[in-house]
Parts: C-alpha cells; sequence; structure tokens
C-alpha cells in the first residue's frame, strides 16, 4: 500500500512537470475573451428575452 502512494507521488510530480503552463499575457488574454462573449451572450439573450415577452404581451 505504502509503495502504490509513492509511486502515485512520483508519477503525479512527472506529470506536473510536462505540464505548459500559460504566461500571464496568454491568461490576460483568454480571461478578456471570456469576459467579452459573456457579455455579448448576454446581451443577446436580454434582447431575446425583451422580444420574446412583447410578442407574449401582444399575443394575449
Amino acid at each position: 500500500m505504502k509503495e502504490k502512494i509513492i509511486n502515485y507521488i512520483k508519477s503525479s510530480v512527472t506529470e506536473f512537470k510536462k505540464v505548459k503552463w500559460l504566461t500571464a499575457k496568454e491568461t490576460l488574454n483568454f480571461t478578456l475573451h471570456v469576459i467579452l462573449f459573456t457579455i455579448l451572450f448576454s446581451v443577446f439573450y436580454g434582447i431575446l428575452d425583451f422580444l420574446f415577452s412583447r410578442l407574449i404581451i401582444f399575443l394575449k
């Protein structure tokens, strides 16, 4: 059991060394993209919600 835990930790450390971490510039770039798309989709769905609610009021 102890051997399995040690092997697991060793393999985890080995895998972490293979990871290509993002630079600060890349992280900022991806974050800004996510924020921009979130705002755009929120506005889009807000407009759709407004239009459908007006349609429902009109059809009553």
